[in-house]
């Protein structure tokens, strides 16, 4: 069976939909902050993404409708891997072929 690798071992620390869901977990708490979910089986990545879902409902998945402490970590946390992505050459514009 495959597990997941970790965050830590993704492309440009996770700057995908995987890295955006476990960054999720670490804002709403279902996941402590660091834990990148390695040696998780894709079932397991598969209700981590639906608890995460589950918890945005409230904000309709929109950061700005967080409430403060919750905005204030979120902006944390993905500010944090976006500069951690950057420093390891991760350039968020689209190519011409993307």
């Amino acid at each position: 069976m495959r597990t997941y690798g970790g965050i830590e071992t993704e492309e440009n620390y996770g700057m995908t939909l995987h890295g955006r869901i476990i960054r999720d977990a670490w804002v709403f708490g279902i996941l402590p902050e660091g834990d990148g979910f390695a040696g998780r089986t894709a079932a397991d990545m598969q209700m981590l993404f639906d608890k995460v879902s589950q918890a945005w409902e409230p904000y309709g998945q929109l950061p700005s409708r967080l409430p403060p402490e919750l905005a204030e970590k979120h902006q944390r946390i993905h500010a944090q891997a976006v500069a951690q992505a950057r420093a390891r050459g991760w350039n968020p514009e689209l190519g011409d072929d993307d």
